[in-house]
């Protein structure tokens, strides 16, 4: 009997279930945040009886065959880049991206990585910064002096600076776009990395032809939804309830025919 192994497989997939729902909910307040559900896809089948198999000397043929399936197992977790809605700060380096498109980070060690947080700050030497500390890049520094900083809906950074009516522009924040956003490596602290699967970046600047536009003094709050993941948490629960039983169901019938003599 197949069966406890198969229920098995259902429980395990239930449990990755409700892993991936639970870092959803952790994350509901998390800036930028992108929600996931887990993929499944069933095991191999163990055929016992072949579709079309001879079924007379008069040539009738079997119209189903008789496949039993072994279980189930994770395939994935689909990340769901759906727009979060904004909330106002009026910081003045916090950033909201309104559409498609990534703020591009320069890390430590000379690599880049991706994130939709714009959650950003000044570093002691006024270049604008992740919450790490991480460069935004094309880095742009702030002038000391400056009294008002000024960022557009397409990126162009400028300064007002003390005593002048007059900006000055310091450069165009940069986004990047991927041509499979969800094959993207999520690496912790709200970045991602590029893959195989998600393609090469593309460097565009906000406002381009299917990139979003930069919101200044905002922020993209997660796009996880409470009501829709405890609802899915509940289902998981059930079907996780289900395969026990059926574990359950298995172990009392092969104990009834050990009982046979």
């Amino acid at each position: 009997m197949k069966a406890l192994g198969i229920a098995a497989t259902g429980m395990m997939a239930q449990q990755t279930t409700v892993d991936v729902i639970a870092n959803n909910i952790a994350n509901a307040n998390t800036t930028g945040f992108k929600s996931g559900r887990a993929a499944f896809q069933d095991l191999v089948y163990q055929s016992m009886v072949q579709e079309g198999a001879p079924t007379s000397a008069s040539g009738t043929t079997r119209p189903v065959g008789l496949n039993v399936g072994l279980g189930v197992e994770g395939s994935g977790v689909m990340r769901l880049n759906t727009q979060g809605g904004l909330v106002r700060t009026d910081n003045e380096t916090d950033l909201a991206i309104e559409g498609d498109g990534f703020f591009v980070v320069n890390r430590p060690d000379g690599s880049l990585a991706y994130t939709r947080d714009g959650n950003f700050s000044l570093s002691a030497e006024g270049t604008i910064v992740t919450i790490d500390g991480y460069e935004v890049d094309p880095g742009i520094t702030v002038p000391e002096r400056t009294r008002q900083l000024e960022i557009s809906a397409t990126g162009i950074v400028s300064a007002y600076l003390e005593n002048e009516n007059t900006p000055t522009e310091l450069g165009q924040l940069t986004l990047a776009t991927f041509i499979n956003q969800a094959g993207m490596k999520p690496i912790g602290n709200n970045l991602l990395e590029e893959t195989t699967a998600s393609g090469e970046p593309i460097t565009v600047n906000a406002g381009d032809a299917g990139v979003g536009l930069i919101s200044q003094g905002m922020l993209e709050n997660s796009n996880v939804d409470i009501i829709a993941q405890i609802t899915d948490l509940i289902q998981a629960q059930r079907a996780y309830e289900m395969n026990s039983k059926s574990i359950e169901t298995a172990d009392e019938m092969l104990q009834t025919a050990n009982q046979i003599k």
